[in-house]
């Protein structure tokens, strides 16, 4: 099961058996789930509640860049270290990190104090980032590092997949370019200004993008740099269709 396939879950605040249910691991020592969730606020009010979660935090750093590492070592075993870098960034990111965590139901989970939630701390990225880094630090804590990496890649799903959505959306350009340099190199495409419409503080640009000669996709937008990644997207789509 991927992480698409957890978004269902309701958000509501969850036992500690419910949360464990939804990440697919029991701990065997449940204080260290407990800390994972507990956010710095939260002591604020109760010191004794016990450590709160940045301990945790970087050691879960450490571990999920290293089942990255491993994991995208494995699947792209021709890769050059720069493109395995940026992949790894992709999927480590704060932003995919938070969404993560709401898909999981880490942020049901979260202790934090009532200052905290009243500003909207559960829904905070850095919070939830933050947690969920701790989670994957107290489940290795609690196992070992096959467990982690297990459930990590269970979470994640088919990682060429994940790339795909991920990368196509934050550098369709980028993507484009990987896709087609194996086979027609580094030169092979060309962007092209097809039309300009509307007045000067309003003006809508089209660009369009060639595969050598072949016209590939079109795309428009407010600048001609928006314009290029709406074209390297329809190409993206139009080569995976129709390579040849």
């Amino acid at each position: 099961m991927g992480l698409c396939d957890l978004t269902f879950v309701a958000k509501t605040d969850p036992s500690p058996g419910e949360l464990e249910k939804r990440l697919g691991y029991r701990f065997v020592n449940p204080a260290l789930l407990l800390e994972a969730l507990t956010h710095g606020s939260y002591l604020q009010d109760d010191p004794a509640a016990g450590p709160h979660n940045q301990r945790l935090e970087f050691l879960g750093d450490s571990v999920l860049q290293f089942v990255l590492t491993d994991a995208l070592y494995r699947e792209y075993p021709t890769e050059r270290e720069g493109v395995l870098s940026r992949r790894r960034a992709v999927l480590s990111k704060g932003g995919f990190l938070t969404q993560m965590a709401r898909d999981l139901g880490i942020d049901a989970g979260l202790r934090l104090n009532k200052s905290e939630e009243d500003a909207g701390g559960r829904n905070r990225a850095s919070i939830l980032e933050d947690a969920f880094e701790a989670v994957v630090g107290a489940i290795y804590l609690d196992s070992d590092l096959a467990t982690i990496r297990q459930l990590l890649l269970t979470w994640y799903g088919p990682l060429p997949a994940r790339l795909a959505v991920s990368e196509d959306a934050e550098n369709p350009k980028g993507s484009l370019q990987e896709l087609v340099q194996p086979v027609h190199g580094n030169s092979a495409l060309r962007y092209a200004v097809s039309a300009t419409t509307g007045p000067r503080h309003a003006r809508v640009y089209e660009v369009e993008v060639f595969l050598h000669d072949r016209k590939i996709g079109t795309g428009g937008g407010s600048s001609k740099k928006v314009a290029e990644e709406a074209a390297a997207r329809v190409a993206l789509a139009t080569l995976r269709a129709d390579p040849a």
